[in-house]
């Protein structure tokens, strides 16, 4: 006789626990709703009936992956991100939500023409776009299968006709004027590597993570180039570090911007750093 969905679902909830998941029945829930194509919110009318046949197969393919730390959002291939969905893959970061304080911050003023750096999946741009109709932007990776996960988001959007998405190292192939420029750069340092999850450590894309170094090195080489594609009352914002605020701000100043605004998340760590000239640089 086949298991119920509910022992199904428990036995999972065992295995993830064992493996040092954290929160393991919400991911055994959210990753048995995704294998048998089941909304979350109607899972748990089927939970008492049996399961068999090929959703409990992929199920329990799922949950080897799971515990072996393989983040939920490469397994189902979305994550939720200010209020949509975005295609993810092992190319790109995962979107997070502390991120979604860097789109609260630009949100802040109006703009029209944006610049995003580093953008893999495209979930800044692409969320900065579609809560602003009238702006267009550009984003640029380093990673050539990160544009493609990107130019795959902005085409589930809707969003196609307007974002340009460029394979550039920064600004190198980048052309025109800003008023807006942002960047979730690589900001962890290469000490710091070990402390992370293995869902962030061992599974997400390194060149998305750290500079191999002291964490800093992005910054250096965007205020030495983003400047030059910011019109005079434009704006650069770049997420940091929960513990950078003061280095990338003196970073920030030395690059002659003379305005630099720090901006907490919602767990009440420096997030976000807001860069601008109080009078035209030139």
């Amino acid at each position: 006789m086949s298991p119920t969905g509910t022992e199904v679902l428990t036995a999972a909830t065992r295995a993830l626990a064992a493996a040092g998941v954290p929160d393991p029945a919400r991911d055994a829930r959210r990753l048995f709703s995704h294998a048998l194509g089941v909304e979350s919110g109607r899972l748990t009318l089927v939970l008492p009936e049996p399961v068999d046949g090929p959703g409990l197969q992929i199920f329990d393919k799922l949950i080897t992956r799971r515990c072996a730390r393989e983040p939920v959002s490469q397994l189902i291939g979305r994550r939720a991100f200010y209020g949509r969905d975005f295609i993810v893959t092992a190319d790109v970061l995962d979107p997070r939500p502390e991120t979604e304080t860097l789109i609260e911050a630009a949100l802040a003023l109006p703009f029209e023409h944006v610049l995003d750096l580093g953008t893999g999946s495209g979930c800044i741009l692409l969320t900065l776009l579609a809560e602003c109709p009238a702006a267009r932007g550009i984003a640029v990776d380093l990673s050539p299968a990160a544009v493609r996960v990107a130019v795959s988001n902005a085409r589930a959007l809707d969003l196609a006709g307007r974002a340009d998405f460029v394979v550039s190292d920064w600004t190198r192939e980048v052309t025109g004027v800003f008023d807006l420029i942002v960047a979730n750069p690589p900001y962890i340092a290469a000490s710091e590597l070990e402390t992370l999850d293995p869902e962030v450590r061992d599974w997400e894309p390194r060149i998305a993570l750290t500079d191999n170094a002291d964490g800093l090195a992005a910054y250096r080489d965007i205020f030495a180039c983003a400047p030059a594609f910011l019109v005079p009352e434009g704006r650069l914002i770049v997420e940091i570090g929960p513990t950078q605020a003061t280095a990338v701000s003196k970073m920030a100043i030395r690059a002659g911007f003379d305005r630099a605004t720090v901006i907490c998340d919602l767990d009440g760590r420096d997030r976000v750093l807001v860069l601008a000239w109080e009078e035209a640089p030139f």
